[in-house]
């Protein structure tokens, strides 16, 4: 069956041309990973009622069939004080909102502030990026009241400042906080910990967890998982060796938070040994295996090419209930390219549409595994699905094809193709270009194109390139793509501004090769 038979497509006339536009915790802080979610258990109250007391709650609800307006008034307060409250909350930030408002100020002339109103201001500050003055008005905010001087304020206060990196001041806070008597907790030392290993400043996160060691505060799994990981994100992964070592002989047993995290940070560095060799322990103490961290495995596979287990992986992710994003199905896909194994670019993309639907995507994976083992029945049924899904082609899917006809040296049907993509609203681009260039070069006899391209003004547009980067991976950049980019990544700094449009492209390559003669005379 020749090749888009089934869809109507004539060349014998030149519809009017159309582009349809580019296709393609309470408080509201946040948690450090190295800390632990407070919960305090609610109050239970219980009523006994005996008969006499209930037949005289009755007669005080009512008189007469009608409410008591005494009580009623009474149930509403709290709802009205609550939106009141609500209210106050809101508009406490606005404000702040002039480059010159002082939040210190503003409390010292309201007097005080609620703890819902103090934690909404403190986020206030962290989106304006003001996080600086969070400290000095949380030591107002709990001057005015001794008994917000406890270890709960001061651990979010302190998970605060880890999460904005202001150790300084997380250090002046924890000293504060001992000056006041209180005794600080295993989560207050795991920020402590974490926030200076996340800056890189190991001495300092290892005095404090000797300090907690001599106080005789045994840390848990979350004290080491944030070194672990702070290890691994400076590359230094015999410190990861080391501190699992410690965690174990100071009697903290890895669980399997532990495991996936250094699964993922041994993926993350290539070191697939070392990976594995944590992966089969955790499986050996039937540990549940993280999404993110089949993620990482598969990325880690597939970075260094070992199919076979890139695939089981694979596998196992989509059994799941794992997200595969789209860069890492990229990721798969250039794999499959570069080794020649093209079918499996159709299984690819049904695979990603049972996670996120038939997108623009998947029709592109599923079109270019046929179109790269050239197989015109196979690119047919790919074609016919789509126009029963009504779904429009994009540039991705007009190059694909057109790249395929001319790999081929099917000149016939590219002009058929060509010819249809005004009526399918289709803007080219310039990888379009360039396969016309390449076209002209093999005997293509088009000057036809060019003309209605320039009647419809799109020589005279800036160049773009719509197409999706993976048929670049499959059939390549094409002579006219390398040499522009090439020429525009050489030109001094000061010319780069300029717009490059079609129309330039063409002046430099078509106007230029002797070849395509029958272009004399386009303008």
């Amino acid at each position: 069956m020749d090749m888009l038979s089934t869809l109507g497509i004539s060349c014998k006339t030149t519809p009017t041309w159309k582009f349809n536009g580019s296709s393609g915790n309470n408080n509201g802080l946040p948690k450090s990973p190295s800390t632990k979610t407070l919960k305090t258990p609610p109050k239970v109250l219980s009523l006994s009622i005996n008969p006499s007391s209930a037949s005289l709650l009755l007669k005080r609800k009512s008189y007469n069939g009608k409410p008591n307006k005494k009580n009623s008034t009474k149930q509403t307060t709290p709802l009205l004080e609550k939106s009141h409250e609500n209210q106050r909350i809101r508009t406490l930030p606005e404000r702040f909102r002039k480059e010159d408002s002082n939040p210190l100020q503003t409390l010292k002339d309201d007097g005080d502030w609620t703890n819902h109103q103090f934690w909404a201001v403190i986020k206030f500050l962290k989106r304006t990026a003001r996080s600086k003055e969070a400290l000095q008005v949380f030591g107002l905010w709990k001057n005015t009241n001794e008994s917000r001087i406890n270890e709960l304020n001061y651990e979010k206060i302190i998970r605060f400042l880890v999460e904005e990196g202001l150790m300084e001041d997380v250090v002046l806070a924890y000293e504060e906080m001992k000056n006041h008597g209180l005794k600080p907790s295993v989560e207050i030392y795991n920020s402590l910990i974490y926030g200076f290993a996340r800056k890189g400043r190991f001495e300092d996160g290892l005095f404090y967890l000797k300090q907690m060691e001599e106080i005789n505060l045994k840390p848990d799994t979350e004290t080491y998982d944030g070194l672990i990981e702070a290890y691994g994100n400076h590359g230094m992964y015999d410190e990861m060796a080391k501190c699992v070592k410690k965690m174990e002989s100071d009697g903290c047993i890895p669980d399997h938070i532990t495991y996936n995290l250094l699964i993922r940070e041994f993926s993350r560095a290539g070191l697939l040994k070392r990976m594995e060799r944590v992966y089969h322990i955790l499986i050996s103490k039937r540990m549940d295996l993280q999404s993110s961290t089949l993620v990482s495995m598969l990325e880690a596979y597939a970075n260094f090419g070992i199919l076979d287990k890139m695939e089981k992986v694979y596998k196992r992710a989509l059994t799941s209930k794992t997200l595969l994003k789209e860069d890492l199905i990229r990721k798969l896909a250039r794999f499959y390219i570069e080794n020649h194994m093209f079918s499996r670019l159709d299984d690819l993309g049904l695979d990603l549409s049972s996670k996120t639907g038939m997108t623009d995507f998947v029709w592109c994976l599923r079109l270019l595994s046929h179109a790269c083992l050239l197989s015109r029945k196979g690119m047919d049924s790919i074609l016919q699905e789509m126009e029963l899904e009504k779904i429009p082609w994009n540039a991705s899917i007009a190059n694909i094809i057109l790249l395929a006809c001319l790999k081929m040296k099917d000149l016939k049907q590219l002009k058929v193709v060509l010819s249809e993509l005004p009526a399918r609203y289709v803007k080219p681009d310039i990888v379009t270009v360039g396969i016309l260039y390449d076209a002209f070069r093999a005997g293509f006899e088009g000057k036809w194109v060019l003309m209605i391209w320039r009647k419809m003004g799109f020589l005279d547009e800036a160049v773009e390139m719509n197409t999706d980067v993976i048929v670049l991976s499959s059939f390549g950049k094409g002579h006219i793509l390398r040499s522009w980019e090439e020429r525009h990544s050489l030109e001094p700094k000061g010319r780069q501004k300029k717009i490059w449009t079609y129309h330039h492209v063409i002046n430099l390559f078509f106007k230029h090769d002797k070849r395509p003669s029958q272009l004399v005379g386009v303008e």
